[in-house]
């Protein structure tokens, strides 16, 4: 693909070989200072309803416990495009925007967005990478054209039209980027005591859990609400990007494979909730990948998952859900596949 990344940021010193995601040791990194984050003001609620279909990250299931897994929508059926309230709500939400800052008239959602997060890092927010807002393109000689968008967080959004341009896709992309990143300004968008009160309480009703497991941190429910009480103030984007890094592990395995390495669930979490999602981690996880399939015990496992993360992530993007995780998994395997010398798996 076509794309222009900003640099990554790889913090941390001294070793501890078991946290590796992979085989090998990996720098564990010091504790980052917190850092001051006012906000724009706030947006006004997303209409009930569309919350969950507008890309906004529901909280995950507890670290370490799985729910059964729910079959991924399938794909809708080329031209067909998003539902019609996902459009009415990006639009109304880039002309709400477009009101308040520039007046009425055709706003420019590439610029409103980088311009938006400029902004935020002018006001004080902590992005490590600058505010530089990422496109790219899939690399494609015909109509639909496909764009993917990287917020300086590490959020990451896709076009969910049909576009029939480059430059069309990079606005569909753009808009539905600008609406997550305005709604995320609202304080319900905001871990508080009170969402973490639900979200744990959601947790020990899903798993069928009792009060003291919330109260210990080596229980699934316990450590996740540790993580929340890590994070309370931030965003729900900004804790969903923390989360994609812990996603990644549960999927490739590398959580159970510390398990195994009598590694505790405080030392993984005090690694990995400061550490960026980095093309060590991403390098490691592909290796894993590519030695299942030379070792022949999970042969054609690379194909199916490969396949099966492309759809998934099709899906998500026509939704106008956040990608992040569909994403980097999908390029994770793709990265494999080139580990074994060829772009996928031949049986492919």
């Amino acid at each position: 693909m076509e794309s222009v990344r900003p640099p990554r940021v790889q913090p941390g010193a001294g070793t501890l070989r078991s946290l590796r995601p992979g085989v090998t040791g990996a720098p564990l990194p010091a504790a980052a200072n917190a850092a001051a984050n006012p906000a724009p003001p706030p947006a006004p609620p997303p209409p009930p309803g569309l919350a969950s279909g507008l890309g906004l990250p529901p909280p995950p299931p507890p670290l370490g416990l799985q729910a059964p897994p729910a079959p991924p929508p399938p794909p809708p059926p080329p031209g067909s495009g998003p539902p019609a309230v996902l459009r009415e709500a990006v639009e109304a939400v880039v002309r709400s925007f477009a009101k308040h800052t520039q007046g009425y008239g055709r706003v420019n959602v590439v610029e409103a967005l980088q311009e938006f997060w400029q902004m935020k890092q002018s006001r004080g927010a902590d992005l490590r990478n600058g505010a530089l807002v990422v496109y790219e393109m899939v690399p494609a000689s015909s109509p639909p054209y496909v764009c993917y968008v990287t917020l300086p967080g590490g959020s990451c959004f896709g076009s969910f039209q049909f576009c029939p341009t480059k430059a069309e896709a990079r606005r569909s992309a753009a808009k539905i980027a600008l609406m997550n990143s305005v709604f995320n300004e609202h304080p319900s968008r905001r871990i508080t005591d009170d969402f973490i009160e639900k979200s744990v309480s959601e947790a020990l009703a899903s798993f069928n859990g009792d009060r003291e497991e919330a109260d210990n941190p080596n229980t699934g429910i316990g450590a996740f609400r540790f993580m929340l009480e890590s994070n309370r103030g931030k965003s729900m984007l900004e804790f969903q990007e923390l989360m994609t890094v812990f996603q990644l592990l549960h999927w490739n395995g590398s959580l159970r494979a510390m398990r195994e390495r009598q590694c505790s669930r405080q030392e993984v979490l005090a690694h990995y909730s400061h550490r960026a999602l980095d093309d060590d981690i991403r390098s490691q996880m592909a290796a894993d990948w590519a030695g299942r399939e030379r070792g022949g015990g999970g042969a054609g496992a690379l194909c199916r998952e490969l396949a099966a993360a492309e759809r998934e992530l099709e899906a998500a993007r026509l939704a106008g859900r956040e990608l992040r995780f569909h994403k980097e998994r999908r390029d994770i395997l793709a990265l494999a596949a080139g580990h074994l010398g060829a772009p996928r798996p031949a049986a492919c």
